[in-house]
């Protein structure tokens, strides 16, 4: 996995560290997986900014999985 950052769509305020991946990655859509480095509460379906390794930025929404069922691991999120 790479790591990026992420910051709130307005006001450009850093959220957190995350681990993403890249699933699917065309000129104008990109999308794939991320995991938030620390506990930071993120609501589901906002605005966010998605700052990559090679430093491209995006606009982005996220969506929670909740397919963990384990206490301890933080959440995944897709990011479109």
């Amino acid at each position: 996995m790479s790591t990026g950052s992420l910051y709130k769509l307005i006001g450009s305020e850093f959220i957190g560290s995350v681990s993403y991946q890249l699933l699917h990655e065309e000129e104008t859509n990109w999308w794939g997986e991320l995991t938030l480095e620390d506990y930071v509460h993120v609501d589901d379906g906002d605005g966010y900014i998605i700052e990559l390794e090679d430093k491209r930025m995006s606009q982005c929404r996220l969506k929670r999985i909740v397919n963990r069922a384990v206490n301890g691991i933080p959440p995944r999120w897709v990011y479109h």
